[in-house]
């Protein structure tokens, strides 16, 4: 039997304060694991452009929005070879979906984001479903989680099929307090 020994982030808080070291410990995942798709929430563009540059030849980043990003932003995000998706519902944030958000959001609201920007990403088809991907959220402005999860679409996230269910493989980083939204 194999195992994986890794070093993971924890932040006592939430926030953009943490987006710096997210960056960095994905940069070191992305090293390790040879893993080549990064998924970024990122409203702005801030975020995903900070992404970009720290894994410019490393990994194809990926921005997912559900605002307009700001246009001076997406042309540097663009010029870098990033996937720009803006104005993307928020797929685990309707009434149908409540249960799943809440659940997620034990874990925090970084974490709910992450997964529901791979499963974007995977739905709009620029993650090859059932393949390991990085995927990263945020509570509020900026990144303070980052996982890696098997890219699934949102119907096969808890289909019948076991091998195309969604799959959290790791946490790469994460707050510890959690920010509950109502």
């Amino acid at each position: 039997m194999s195992r994986v020994v890794r070093r993971d982030v924890y932040f006592d808080e939430p926030g953009a304060v943490n987006t710096d070291s997210v960056v960095e410990a994905v940069v070191g995942r992305v090293k390790e694991t040879g893993i080549k798709h990064v998924v970024v929430a990122s409203t702005s563009g801030k975020t995903a452009l900070k992404f970009a540059k720290a894994l410019r030849d490393k990994a194809k980043v990926y921005s997912v929005s559900n605002e307009t990003v700001i246009p001076e932003i997406r042309k540097e995000l663009e010029d870098l070879k990033v996937t720009v998706f803006e104005k993307v519902p928020c797929v685990l944030s309707t009434p149908k979906t409540k249960t799943v958000m809440n659940a997620f959001y034990t874990l925090g609201q970084g974490f709910k984001v992450a997964v529901e920007c791979a499963l974007i990403a995977t739905d709009k088809g620029v993650l090859d479903p059932y393949k390991d991907c990085i995927s990263v959220g945020g509570t509020g402005d900026g990144a303070d989680t980052a996982i890696i999860c098997r890219a699934t679409s949102l119907r096969q996230m808890f289909g019948k099929d076991m091998d195309r269910r969604l799959e959290v493989r790791e946490i790469i980083a994460m707050p510890k307090k959690k920010k509950w939204w109502e």
